[in-house]
């Protein structure tokens, strides 16, 4: 009987651990909507037609902001997004680039070289251009909103509690 009670003990402090790891991650910030796809730039680009005026949900590493008369834009490195809707950096690079297209000036400023962005948008076709020397070919978001990540909101929600198994020594 009392390992009954200990195991059950375990359980219910294991679920309720697991339950209040959960409950510290930020929620989604963009709500998806009927006409929001799940695809990544890279594909958009290989099939253009079939994803115009689609709603999408993407996030990245800002790469530059290019200042127009009447407009911004933002050149983007996609990257799979977490259940937050923040950018997860791959180690295996990014689900390739696109430009989000803001209304009005953006300040170069806030969005810095690096800085991680998600955003809601819909896409409104592509363009040809250039990363480096290479041809290349830029979906192109019209930004409903936007969100950049601070350095917090990315550690947000992540536990630092880690587990291994290793051998530690100290070298005089």
């Amino acid at each position: 009987m009392n390992q009954h009670v200990t195991r059950t003990f375990l359980r219910s402090a294991i679920a309720t651990s697991l339950l209040a790891l959960a409950a510290c991650a930020p929620a989604p910030i963009y709500k998806a909507s009927p006409t929001t796809v799940v695809t990544a730039p890279n594909i958009v680009a290989q099939s253009p037609g079939q994803f115009t005026n689609a709603d999408v949900i993407w996030g990245g590493q800002v790469v530059e902001v290019r200042n127009l008369s009447d407009h911004s834009e933002m050149e983007i490195v996609a990257y799979p997004l977490d259940s937050s809707q923040r950018p997860k950096l791959a180690n295996n690079g990014g689900w390739g680039r696109f430009i989000a297209v803001m209304p009005g000036y953006v300040e170069s400023f806030d969005y810095p070289a690096g800085s991680l962005i998600t955003l809601a948008g819909r896409i409104t076709g592509t363009r040809d251009g250039k990363v480096g020397e290479a041809g290349y070919v830029f979906p192109m978001v019209s930004v409903a909103q936007s969100h950049r990540w601070t350095p917090d909101e990315m550690n947000a929600g992540k536990s630092n509690v880690s587990f291994g198994v290793g051998v530690g020594g100290v070298i005089r």
